[in-house]
């Protein structure tokens, strides 16, 4: 005697109207505003660090060799001593710890990029440059420490700031928002040339002359007329005169006008050549 198995059910394919159904059985979730993805992709940026802690190098150990290097290499000749010259150089290597370490958000682009990774966040629903916003905010918690460092470093060597904690506060607010501003050339120069090398070696020829041709490490009345017309000119000079103020607790005068107009002007034309170039990738 055989017995036949019972017939396996064939499946169906669902209709239209039981997926619109499941599609709409359930609250659609709110889009997410500017903020909110463009912190999530600031996180984004912090847990890197978590992954690959050697990032945190150039926030720690760059910021300290240049401090101990300029300090006691030049302290003694441009000012006579360390003590004497650690109160002019603070301020000064304060900013240049922090503008030295934003070229790396261009190349951090660049590796997404070549990855692919952005590929896929053009495509998400989402307010477009926030991808870019995040990743300059979470720059920011990297050069905060870096001031951090170095402000250690330099009160250890023998700094000490006649503004206090408000003054070295407020000059390190007045630096992270310059450095955001000029954190868009850098990602402008990410998405415009096609390799991380390419990137790091464009950024320094930038940063060069403007860090260097700068009042970061000593008086511009020493120095030549030539070099002196370009030092009034240098935005570099103006944030550092900024900050020197706060830091030293005198007035700071119209050098706060001249940073906020040159962090303004950098983000409204590199911002913007920035969108265009992120649009059209090709």
């Amino acid at each position: 005697m055989t017995t036949q198995a019972a017939p396996e059910p064939t499946a169906t394919a669902p209709t239209e109207a039981a997926i619109a159904s499941a599609l709409a059985s359930g609250a659609r979730p709110p889009r997410p505003g500017a903020l909110t993805t463009s912190v999530t992709f600031g996180w984004r940026a912090l847990l890197k660090i978590k992954h690959i802690p050697e990032q945190l190098f150039d926030v720690t150990v760059f910021p300290v060799m240049m401090t101990l290097i300029f300090t006691y290499l030049f302290g003694g000749a441009i000012a006579g001593s360390t003590a004497d010259y650690i109160a002019y150089l603070a301020p000064g290597i304060l900013v240049q710890s922090v503008l030295f370490i934003t070229m790396y958000t261009g190349a951090t682009l660049r590796e997404d990029i070549d990855k692919g990774v952005f590929d896929r966040f053009r495509s998400l629903p989402i307010w477009r440059p926030s991808a870019l916003v995040g990743m300059l905010l979470g720059d920011a918690v990297r050069y905060t420490v870096a001031a951090t460092v170095t402000g250690i470093v330099c009160v250890l060597v023998g700094w000490r700031p006649d503004g206090g904690f408000v003054g070295v506060a407020l000059g390190v607010l007045v630096l992270l928002v310059f450095a955001f501003a000029l954190g868009w050339i850098w990602i402008f120069l990410g998405l415009l040339l096609r390799s991380q090398r390419a990137v790091m070696g464009v950024s320094m020829m930038v940063l060069m002359p403007l860090v260097f041709g700068s009042n970061i490490f000593a008086d511009p009345a020493t120095m030549p007329g030539w070099l002196q017309g370009w030092i009034e000119v240098n935005p570099v000079a103006h944030v550092v005169n900024a900050v020197r103020a706060l830091m030293d607790g005198v007035a700071v005068g119209g050098e706060w006008v001249w940073v906020l107009g040159w962090s303004a002007a950098l983000v409204l034309v590199f911002g913007s050549l920035t969108m265009w170039r992120y649009r059209d990738p090709r």
